[in-house]
């Protein structure tokens, strides 16, 4: 699968979009996520975890019954205030996601929601930029897996105790250049969001890994991901949880 990793590096670097892989190769799951763990390599240390399609809606849409999930790097990161460069991206689009650090490790074949809410040192904002490698956002599950579920980069919030915040129930609301775009809740990632994480934590096991203390968990989109370009400001605020902008220049 060496040369499905080098295609998706290379658009990666270049910015520039390749078709699909599953245009010209075999391409299922399993070696979707083979692709994805070559991509690991020379991207300092996993320092968490996204998730995707973690909309029941969504999943029946594109025909999977489960979320999937990308690796966060040193590199995907921004500082808050940090803007996100239009220019260094293919087709750059932010989504409201509600993000997980976790206080311990936790692993295993049999992990709960209720698990991971043990495990949570607090929870934060989080805006990601998604920014797939494929030409017109075209792909399969396979496809997108193997691109690392689109990731490029993130920026997260100051975190906060979880003491009596109700994830599933909280308001999500997504701005752009003042304009409201989107509304959500928490229960938009898989009825809970913890319970989306604890999926990621199940899928892990399958591959001898799990979360460690320390690591950021996106849990998921909470809304469609809207466009951004040079000149826009992204702000996501989730009830009891507080708000994050993003400059875009």
């Amino acid at each position: 699968m060496s040369t499905a990793s080098d295609l998706l590096t290379s658009a990666r670097l270049e910015r520039q979009a390749i078709p699909q892989l599953s245009d010209t190769i075999s391409l299922d799951l399993p070696a979707a996520y083979a692709v994805q763990r070559e991509q690991r390599a020379g991207r300092g240390d996993v320092i968490g975890w996204k998730l995707g399609v973690t909309s029941r809606a969504k999943q029946k849409q594109v025909g999977v019954d489960s979320p999937i999930r990308g690796f966060l790097a040193t590199d995907h990161a921004l500082e808050l205030g940090e803007p996100l460069v239009a220019a260094e991206h293919i087709n750059p689009r932010c989504e409201p996601e509600i993000v997980f650090v976790m206080g311990r490790d936790l692993s295993g074949a049999h992990c709960t929601a209720t698990e991971v809410l043990a495990a949570t040192a607090g929870v934060a904002v989080g805006i990601e930029v998604l920014d797939s490698r494929y030409t017109d956002y075209r792909f399969t599950m396979p496809d997108v897996v193997a691109d690392n579920a689109s990731a490029r980069r993130y920026v997260v919030g100051p975190t906060v105790p979880l003491d009596g915040i109700n994830l599933a129930l909280v308001g999500v609301v997504l701005e752009q250049n003042g304009d409201v775009v989107a509304t959500a809740s928490g229960a938009a990632s898989l009825g809970h969001p913890a319970a989306a994480v604890a999926w990621l934590v199940r899928s892990l096991a399958e591959e001898g890994e799990g979360l460690r203390a320390g690591d950021v968990i996106l849990s998921g989109g909470l809304t469609a991901a809207t466009p951004v370009k040079a000149g826009d400001v992204v702000a996501v605020s989730i009830d009891r949880i507080g708000t994050v902008e993003l400059p875009v220049r």
